[in-house]
Order: C-alpha cells, then sequence, then structure tokens
C-alpha cells in the first residue's frame, strides 16, 4: 500500500450554462469541482460554450456547430437549463429546447439516467405522507434519442380551414434493445428489480417495446422483470414508490414519469440526470430554467452539484470523490439548511451561493 498517494486526473469538460437559473446553479457546481481538484489534487479543464436561449440571442441558432464540435472535443458536458418564455414563440427549430435535443442527438447519448432518492432529512418536505415517501431510492432509465420527439413525419399544416399538428412515435428494435440493455445493467447494480413502462394496450410502439425488452431479459435471468402501462405506473409512483428500483421507458414517458418522480423528492431542485451512450456523457439537473427566480439568488443548486457527482462517477470512474459530494449534500440538509423551494418548519433558509458555501465546507 502506498500511503498518501493521489491519482492524478485530468479531463476536460464543456460546461453550458444555459438560460434563466442554469448560471447561478452552474457556478455553485464548478465551485464544488474547484474544491474537488484542491482536495484530490485531480485537474479539470473547463471550457464554456453557447446553448438554447443565450445562443439563440447571440448567434440566431440554439445549438451553434463549435457548440456541438466543442462538446464531442470534451470528455464530459455540464448543463444548466435551457428555454425560457422569452423564445416560445419562436418558430420550431428555433426554440431553445431544439439545441437540447441537437445536443443529446450529436452526441448519442441514448440513455438518460434519473435518480429519486428522498433524503431522510427531507421526508417532510415532499407533499406526500412521510411513510410513503420515506426510504424511496428509485431510477428511471429514459430512451433520450428515439420516439415522438425524434419520429418523422412531424409538423404542424394546413386541411382545408384546420390546422393540424403531427408528432410520430418510432422505436426500431435496436433501440429498445440498447437502452432495456442499458436498464437491466443498472439494476444488476442495485436491487436487481426492473420495471419496463409502456401503453402497449394501445399502441404498436409499445407492444414491440415490451416484445424486445421481455427478449432481452433472456441475457439478465438474475433481474426480475415486470411490465407496467403508463397511467397504472404514475399512479403506483403516487399510490407506493418504494416497490420500485430500476424504471426503463420511452423518451415521452420517462420525460412525465421523471418529473412526478421529482416530488416524492420533495422538490424538482433535488433531481440531477447523466445521459450516457456516446463517447462521453452529459450532466444536467432535472428541473428547468426558472427565469421568475433568475438572479435573485433562491434556486435550489444540489441536483446540479448531484449532477456534478454523477459525472465523477459516470465519466471519470472517481466514485469516492462523488461519494464525497453525496455525503457532503446529506450532512447540510440533516444540519437543517434549506433553499427556498423545500422550506419547512424550523429550517434554516440559505440562497444559492450559501448552500454551495456549505456544501464546500463539508467536501473540505
Amino acid at each position: 500500500m502506498t500511503w498518501g498517494r493521489k491519482i492524478d486526473v485530468h479531463k476536460n469538460i464543456t460546461v453550458i450554462p444555459g438560460d434563466g437559473i442554469g448560471p447561478e446553479v452552474v457556478e455553485q457546481a464548478l465551485r464544488v469541482l474547484d474544491q474537488i481538484e484542491r482536495v484530490h489534487g485531480h485537474r479539470f479543464e473547463r471550457v464554456e460554450a453557447l446553448a438554447g436561449g443565450a445562443a439563440l440571442d447571440a448567434t440566431g441558432v440554439p445549438l451553434p456547430a463549435e457548440t456541438l464540435e466543442t462538446c464531442k472535443a470534451s470528455d464530459a458536458v455540464l448543463l444548466g437549463a435551457l428555454g425560457g418564455p422569452k423564445w416560445d414563440a419562436n418558430p420550431p427549430g428555433k426554440k431553445p429546447e431544439t439545441g437540447l435535443l441537437g445536443l443529446r442527438a450529436g452526441l448519442g447519448l441514448y440513455a438518460n439516467l434519473r435518480p429519486a432518492r428522498v433524503y431522510s432529512a427531507l421526508a417532510n418536505a415532499s407533499t406526500l405522507k412521510r411513510d410513503v415517501v420515506e426510504g424511496v431510492d428509485l431510477l428511471i432509465v429514459r430512451e433520450l434519442t428515439g420516439g415522438i420527439y425524434f419520429g418523422k413525419p412531424r409538423g404542424i399544416s394546413k386541411e382545408g380551414e384546420e390546422e393540424v399538428g403531427i408528432n410520430t412515435e418510432v422505436y426500431r428494435t435496436s433501440e429498445i434493445r440498447r437502452i432495456a440493455k442499458a436498464g437491466f445493467e443498472a439494476a444488476r447494480k442495485r436491487r436487481r428489480k426492473l420495471t419496463s413502462v409502456d401503453k402497449a394496450n394501445v399502441l404498436e410502439a409499445s407492444q414491440l417495446w415490451r416484445r424486445v425488452v421481455t427478449e432481452v431479459a433472456n441475457d439478465f435471468p438474475d433481474v426480475e422483470l415486470g411490465h407496467l402501462y403508463v397511467d397504472n405506473c404514475a399512479m403506483q409512483l403516487i399510490a407506493n414508490p418504494k416497490q420500485f428500483d430500476v424504471v426503463v421507458t420511452s423518451n415521452l414517458f420517462g420525460d412525465i414519469l421523471s418529473d412526478e418522480a421529482a416530488m416524492l423528492t420533495g422538490s424538482i431542485g433535488m433531481l440531477p440526470s447523466a445521459s450516457l451512450g456516446g463517447s462521453l456523457g452529459m450532466y444536467e439537473p432535472v428541473h428547468g430554467s426558472a427565469p421568475d427566480i433568475a438572479g435573485k439568488d433562491i434556486a435550489n443548486p444540489i441536483a446540479t452539484i448531484a449532477s456534478l457527482a454523477m459525472m465523477l462517477k459516470y465519466s471519470f470512474g472517481l466514485q469516492h470523490e462523488s461519494e464525497g459530494i453525496e455525503q457532503a449534500i446529506v450532512s447540510v440538509l440533516e444540519k437543517g439548511f434549506r433553499t427556498a423551494d423545500l422550506r419547512e418548519e424550523g429550517a434554516t433558509i440559505v440562497g444559492t451561493r450559501q448552500m454551495g458555501d456549505l456544501i464546500l465546507e463539508e467536501i473540505g
């Protein structure tokens, strides 16, 4: 054994602060990254890039080619939040969210991992009863580059006196197989239970989904597989969320269910995410840009800081450092500190930067 030896990790990160509260919460995550460098001797080079509304204002497009190339040349991407009502009237292709979809497709990020863990200190912050949510620890694995968000034909056309909006749900066997495999592999590292969510009683795309997931299950005999229709799953997440370990589902269903799962934790400001599948990962909080609170130092940075912890774990293999950040978050919450979205009786309410300060102190 070599005492006192530090493994020197040198990685390149593309940072996309984005819109609304994105720059504020990303700033706190980068301060945590600075602390990880100081404590563990690693080096993380950062390059800032534009996407979303900020890119539209600066360049006229939601995802400049330069941004995508910068991301491809890095080891990981840290993203804040994109969008806001300022750009709602923009035509299709000129909306900030188009930049996010372009990043996912351009980087080949087909698997989105969204953990929902209820910290004991926050069990009373949920709108559900404590005995329902305490101990919840689930992971939603969402397919990210297929389905109705990318299917064609799509668009708005004129038929006589009416306009018609069309979006198409498309899934191929290969797309389903690879996301199912990601779900099974995640379940194998947890409690070995996978729930596949679809709408196979109505949609042909879901019928194919269920059949392919069932076939992939043959390669994972140690993982228990169950199927739920999406409407039943939405109900079960509220009625008995502790029954779930890993949930694998389509792009649209995963988008909705992961936001529902966020509220089990007390605030969507608590949920991180990792988008994987290509040669690098992209990490971002689940919450939106919340422009109504931007610049007020009240946004919750924990989801973004936890997303950074996922980056250290999944992209860089720094399990110890990742766990250190997660434990720092737990410690701060157990001491009674909360941001405004987690307000409860007896808690000490702090701002965005002060929450970052507190987590830095725990890591240091």
